[in-house]
């Protein structure tokens, strides 16, 4: 621990961040190998184990559970569309090699970039615009729309969740504005996206094997770590210092797929990896840059 603490903040952020990535890689991973199970089941269980772990953390700090006056339509929103962008993802992660839809996941930073403008008023540098202009067309070696590929709906199921959840974090950044808690933004999000699982679940449940069960409890678990290690990394240093370690969970995620489950990204994939990968490093260098 003492080694530890003699480690600066950005350190501690970077390394945070990077638990993160390979929890959530790690959380893809599960729930591919939990089986041939629906994806809103799938979903049911990673946010069930979600708001065990947030009510643990409410209940250890002593604060009471009540959302701000001002925050309910923020909260619903960021539910309702990191909701849709989960069960999206999750979705394209059992038709797609868990990298490709990683990857289309982490376009999230960009989409933020276009909802910032009328949720937030932000004005886009010049860099800015030309990045998403890029990661858009590295998306597009990704997805490789065409008549003959089979992929294309789950590809474009995908890139709709990185668009759901690069606007549920605009809302997030619009409640953490407001001065909503970390632990209730999470709790109300594992609470509506398990409520809106339930009723496909009543209609369509499957009844799981014990080692399908132990991969989505490991998949909730590998989520949750993913989720407090992000919230602690950007606790120890802001955004444009650490924000591009967040891609490797991207890494993570082939690695974990060519290891266990013989998945080798296309040339055009990995073109578009590397397109989408570094243009988000250029964007970061330039803002760190522009701060100085």
């Amino acid at each position: 621990m003492e080694v530890f603490s003699n480690i600066s903040n950005k350190s501690k952020g970077i390394l945070c961040i990077l638990l993160a990535a390979f929890g959530f890689s790690l959380m893809s991973f599960f729930v591919r190998i939990s089986g041939d199970i629906p994806t809103m089941e799938k979903a049911f269980f990673r946010n069930a184990v979600a708001i065990i772990a947030s009510l643990m953390l409410l209940i250890r700090s002593g604060e009471k559970i009540r959302i701000k006056k001002n925050c309910a339509g923020d909260l619903f929103f960021r539910c309702l569309f990191g909701t849709s962008g989960l069960i999206a993802n999750f979705y394209a992660i059992d038709k797609l090699n868990i990298a490709d839809a990683n990857m289309l996941n982490k376009l999230s930073p960009f989409f933020a970039i276009l909802i910032s403008i009328p949720l937030l008023k932000e004005k886009p540098k010049h860099i800015d615009i030309l990045a998403v202009i890029v990661a858009f067309l590295g998306a597009m070696l990704i997805v490789r729309p065409s008549g003959s590929n089979m992929q294309l709906v789950p590809a474009l199921i995908g890139l709709y969740g990185g668009f759901a959840a690069g606007t549920a974090y605009v809302f997030v950044r619009r409640l953490g504005k407001k001065g909503e808690r970390t632990p209730i933004i999470v709790l109300c999000f594992s609470l509506f996206s398990t409520a809106v699982t339930i009723p496909f679940i009543a209609v369509n449940y499957i009844p799981l094997k014990p080692m399908q069960l132990i991969c989505l409890i490991m998949a909730g678990l590998s989520a949750t770590i993913g989720q407090f290690g992000i919230t602690s990394a950007y606790k120890y240093a802001p955004a444009k210092e650490i924000s591009v370690f967040d891609y490797t969970q991207v890494l993570f995620a082939a690695m974990l797929g060519m290891l266990f489950l013989a998945e080798l990204p296309t040339a055009l994939s990995f073109l578009g990896y590397v397109i989408i990968i570094g243009v988000a490093v250029l964007r970061w260098r330039y803002n760190l840059k522009s701060e100085d």
